[in-house]
């Protein structure tokens, strides 16, 4: 059994490791992001950030640090939240009045704000936008994937109804899947959550899930409708139309740098990181071989052939450096860059490079004439297999045939048995507690959502063999 299949947790840390995408910190659970890291979120963040405002909304900034009575008047959020927060107590020697909770997330403090922005309907929608950093202090922790901090983006909005509020919540759910799918390559189930896996104080939360390489489900981002529950318990009211104080209806959504890790759970290979040309750092590297310190014509193409993908906006490095053409392709692969050019005396003479795509094995000659097209058809061709290829994993690894307790314990006895990876179940759901946390308690299986388009509509439910009043996806999740 390889490596990944056996040990999908060390493989994950040692190819991250191995492409110096970060550090750790003598702090539990917080890591330091390296410049290849760090801009694999600046590519997230751009694209994002351009959708967002192409949407109408304005990036704002928020306090770090919440007082507790703030946690407190949302009853739901602060029971959520608790057992994950860190607390400020002590300041310049002395013990604070009140104590200060490193923001789990922003509800509270920019409800608290928004009930004095907000005064008359001509104020609304409120559209902003928050990058930052969050805290939540979790028991068991994985770089990128689930930190004690992390990186995020978390919207907050708010309307003058329902209808409007909603509308927000479902287009931002619709951004970030078209963000996840066409930048990262990740295809993505869209629903909304069960009651018992939403956001602590909405009312309605959406979300996008993907299955990583060992089966597994990643929560990539959410969306929630809130209702007016911030609103009432923070006084948001606006005076409207009508001449009336009432309520605003607020929503909430958000990803993180969970993405990164995503990215990586589902395209890496045993060879390590494989990347998404869309997100790479570095999208093509130049790599000149055979005696080329001896023919300096080499160089001065590579540099030829640098300048025209610079012009073009592709991200691309000429590696020239001592070390051997071996050890650079191994470098080059272990940090996942899609596109490796080869040249050495013999292709200059020629006028052909050799092109290796990182997720291909055989390396193709291509006309130095036209190398430069070759290269982009490459990077955009690379994009769409990463994405197919992700998709055929999720459709092998979905099983829609399950519809009872024993059929599911035998399918993971059957997984276990074969040594292969139990994926995702689509089955019913009665919709009573109680059973979603029986198949839980019993497999480890969680709700991921109730897919808005599920493939196939059950009919009874998976534990007590009533009649569905959903058809869920289950999946162990991290």
């Amino acid at each position: 059994m390889s490596q990944k299949t056996n040990d999908f947790s060390k493989w994950y840390v040692e190819t991250i490791q191995k492409a110096d995408l970060m550090d750790y910190t003598p702090v539990r659970g917080c890591i330091a992001f390296k410049p290849d890291g760090y801009e694999l979120w600046e590519h997230i963040q751009a694209e994002m950030d351009k959708r967002f405002k192409e949407t109408g909304h304005r990036n704002a900034y928020f306090p770090m640090l919440i007082p507790e009575s703030f946690f407190q008047k949302e009853k739901d959020h602060i029971e959520g939240f608790s057992p994950e927060l860190p607390w400020v107590t002590e300041a310049a020697g002395e013990q604070l009045e009140e104590r200060l909770a490193l923001r789990p997330t922003s509800e509270t403090m920019i409800g608290h704000l928004y009930s004095n922005w907000i005064k008359s309907y001509r104020d609304l929608p409120v559209l902003i936008n928050q990058w930052a950093n969050v805290f939540r202090w979790e028991k068991k922790t994985l770089p990128f994937i689930r930190t004690s901090e992390f990186l995020w983006q978390e919207g907050h909005t708010a309307h003058v109804d329902e209808e409007d509020a909603r509308k927000e919540t479902m287009q931002m759910l619709a951004i970030y899947k078209e963000v996840v799918e066409g930048l990262l390559a990740i295809p993505v189930y869209d629903g909304q959550k069960t009651p018992s896996e939403r956001f602590a104080g909405a009312v309605d939360t959406f979300s996008i899930e993907a299955m990583m390489k060992d089966g597994k489900a990643v929560q990539a981002g959410t969306s929630h409708y809130l209702g007016t529950k911030f609103a009432e318990a923070f006084d948001i009211k606006y005076l409207n139309k009508e001449n009336k104080h009432v309520h605003v209806h607020t929503t909430s959504w958000g990803t993180s740098t969970r993405l990164i890790g995503s990215v990586i759970m589902v395209h890496g290979d045993e060879q390590g990181l494989v990347l998404p040309p869309r997100i790479a750092p570095t999208q093509v590297v130049l790599i000149p071989v055979g005696p080329w310190k001896k023919n300096p014509k080499i160089i001065e193409k590579l540099d030829e052939i640098f300048a025209a993908l610079k012009a073009k906006g592709i991200r691309v490095r000429l590696d020239d450096s001592d070390q051997s053409p071996g050890y650079k392709f191994n470098e080059w692969e272990l940090k996942g860059v899609p596109v490796r050019i080869e040249l050495g005396p013999r292709d200059l003479e020629n006028q052909q490079g050799l092109m290796k795509a990182r997720d291909e094995e055989e390396k193709v000659s291509v006309s130095l004439e036209t190398i430069v097209e070759s290269i982009e058809t490459e990077l955009e061709t690379m994009q769409t297999r990463l994405f197919e290829k992700a998709k055929a994993f999720r459709s092998n690894n979905s099983h829609t045939h399950i519809d009872s307790m024993e059929q599911l314990k035998q399918h993971l006895a059957q997984s276990e048995q074969n040594e292969t990876i139990p994926g995702w179940i689509l089955a019913g759901w009665c919709g009573d507690d109680v059973c979603e946390e029986k198949v839980k308690e019993e497999t480890k299986f969680t709700t991921r959502n109730i897919p808005f388009n599920p493939p196939v509509t059950k009919h009874t439910c998976i534990h007590c063999g009533k009649e569905a009043q959903h058809t869920v996806w289950f999946a162990r999740a991290y």
